[in-house]
């Protein structure tokens, strides 16, 4: 089964294909929808809260995060601590599965903290990406909108920027190896290979520098990007989106044609039976088949993250 978070929820397809897709849960935006080795069932963070289905979509539980605005979500791979990173920027942790809540109030002291807000959103920031490595199952990694990449070494409790060399405005960060990331931001996207001590960028030459989201599969990486932020995508010159591929991060980042371009934008990102699936900001649902992009059906609402319940 394939879930998609959408603008209005979380919605369920049995094929790669989400013509005839359901919505199973009814929400504010879906931000993301994750599934984590170790734990049962599926997250979605959204912006009416985190919740939690263990029977692949048919039922939610509701996991009362201290704030209601939940923009990410991270089962640790030891299968024991679950976070929630919220806008306004805070970040949250339960080690009883989500019963119970309390800050991690180190993230709150990282020296730039007084400095992380984005206009778009009321003027405040919040914990876009939440990431984890099984090779380094103690160390968390935060991306902020506005704010950057923070890591953390001890499970969350203390914190050190890694934010030195890389844009501020962080929407996703993918972790491809324990200390290998990319940093997908409003201004470009950026690889280290040194856990964030020091950022190369990667989109050098090219004329897009909105990135949401980027994605690793059987060693071949995808990027998409628009040439402007969300506000300019209905406008006179449209969103003038484009898809990329590469050998491997850091390789050649090569464009290449799919369904709904250049005014769709890819947004999110899974693999389902060897496939790679990727979602629009239209609702388009594209599949990559023998080398080539194919229309995989559409949903009603904007999709903001792809995720596969097992």
């Amino acid at each position: 089964m394939l879930l998609a978070g959408a603008n209005d929820g979380v919605y369920r397809a049995a094929e790669p294909r989400f013509d005839d897709a359901e919505r199973v849960l009814d929400s504010d935006r879906a931000m993301r929808v994750r599934r984590f080795d170790g734990w049962d069932g599926v997250f979605a963070a959204t912006t009416s809260g985190l919740y939690r289905s263990t029977d692949g979509g048919d039922s939610w539980t509701d996991l009362s995060v201290p704030r209601e605005e939940v923009y990410s979500v991270l089962g640790d791979p030891a299968g024991e601590r679950l976070y929630a990173g919220t806008h306004p920027a805070h970040l949250y942790v339960s080690d009883d599965e989500g019963e119970t809540w309390r800050e991690l109030e180190g993230f709150q002291d990282l020296p730039s903290r007084e400095e992380w807000h984005t206009p778009r959103h009321r003027d405040e920031a919040h914990v876009r990406s939440l990431r984890a490595h099984p090779d380094a199952p103690g160390r968390v990694v935060a991306g902020v909108e506005v704010g950057g990449v923070h890591v953390s070494d001890d499970g969350g409790e203390t914190w050190t920027e890694r934010k030195r060399g890389v844009h501020d405005d962080v929407h996703h960060v993918l972790l491809v190896g324990p200390d290998e990331y990319v940093a997908s931001t409003g201004n470009g996207l950026y690889r280290t290979t040194d856990a964030g001590r020091t950022w190369t960028r990667l989109d050098g030459g090219l004329d897009r520098r909105y990135f949401r989201e980027a994605f690793v599969h059987d060693g071949r990486f995808y990027a998409a990007a628009a040439r402007s932020s969300p506000g300019t995508w209905r406008g006179e010159r449209g969103a003038d989106a484009a898809l990329f591929e590469a050998d491997a991060p850091g390789s050649e980042l090569r464009p290449v044609r799919y369904p709904g371009e250049p005014e769709a934008v890819v947004l999110a990102w899974t693999a389902h039976d060897g496939a790679v699936v990727a979602g629009t900001n239209d609702g388009d649902v594209l599949v990559r088949t023998d080398g080539e992009w194919v229309d995989g059906g559409r949903i009603r609402s904007g999709v903001r993250s792809l995720c596969v319940t097992a």
